[in-house]
């Protein structure tokens, strides 16, 4: 089963339709039904790793301002406690909680399944990201994950490789800063050829600007740490900019 990292914008692409939506749309046609998928989100970002194990996640709209259609949009996919032990086996000796009541899919997910899987009848389960941890750490889980591909899993990351809502240019909608690009391509030359070196994007010039917080960032090692287990580098999925500081570029691992 491929395994994906999806470069993601506003919470409106859910009721969108445009060229990330269309290329999450025609992606998720072009696999195998998945048995279930784990969604490694920017915005589940705690301090312990964890997994959901409801067997009905809620839908939590984790953001504010955006008009009530997004708020009532519900992804109702039922969950799949019988994986979330499954993870918990698979990347042991690390410990992994099990959260059977407080979270659910938040946007980083839904906004993605709602064109990659419309039905929403997949079972999706969510891995929380560790804030805590070191990123190395993240690189190992990810490599962990990989016998879940060998079982029918999709392991979907999403969030950005570029993330600065502090720099955000408004006047430029699809493209991005001269540091913005230069950050971005140096990312997808390591995916490309070499994703285990992905922690060499911690020296580049522009690595505080384009990482100011590491949540977006994040869900990109565990891919890297995949492609590393699977010993082959990602394809570009789609790529492109918005507003200045923000990177849309997503990989895929066949």
């Amino acid at each position: 089963m491929p395994a994906v990292f999806i470069g993601h914008g506003s919470p409106m692409q859910t009721l969108e339709h445009n060229r990330y939506t269309d290329s999450w749309r025609d992606f998720g046609a072009s696999i195998p039904r998945p048995r279930a998928i784990v969604s490694v989100s920017a915005h589940w970002y705690i301090n312990a790793t964890a997994v959901t194990a409801m067997a009905r996640p809620k839908t939590i709209h984790d953001f504010f301002g955006f008009p009530d259609e997004l708020f009532a949009f519900q992804y109702n996919a039922p969950g799949d406690p019988a994986l979330a032990e499954e993870i918990v086996e698979c990347v042991k000796p690390t410990w992994v909680g099990l959260d059977r009541d407080s979270w659910g899919l938040d946007h980083g997910t839904w906004m993605v399944l709602a064109h990659m899987f419309p039905k929403a009848d997949i079972p999706v389960v969510q891995l929380a990201i560790n804030a805590s941890a070191p990123f190395e750490y993240h690189l190992e889980v990810g490599a962990a994950l990989a016998p879940l591909r060998e079982r029918g899993v999709l392991v979907m990351c999403s969030g950005n490789v570029v993330h600065n809502l502090g720099r955000l240019a408004w006047n430029q909608p699809d493209a991005g800063y001269d540091w913005a690009q230069s950050f971005d391509e140096a990312g997808r030359r390591l995916m490309t050829e070499q994703p285990g070196d992905m922690l060499q994007l911690l020296d580049h010039p522009a690595y505080r600007a384009a990482v100011p917080t590491p949540d977006h960032f994040i869900p990109v090692l565990y891919l890297a740490g995949l492609a590393t287990a699977a010993q082959r580098p990602c394809d570009v999925l789609i790529d492109g900019y918005a507003l200045g500081s923000l990177s849309m570029t997503s990989y895929v691992l066949r």
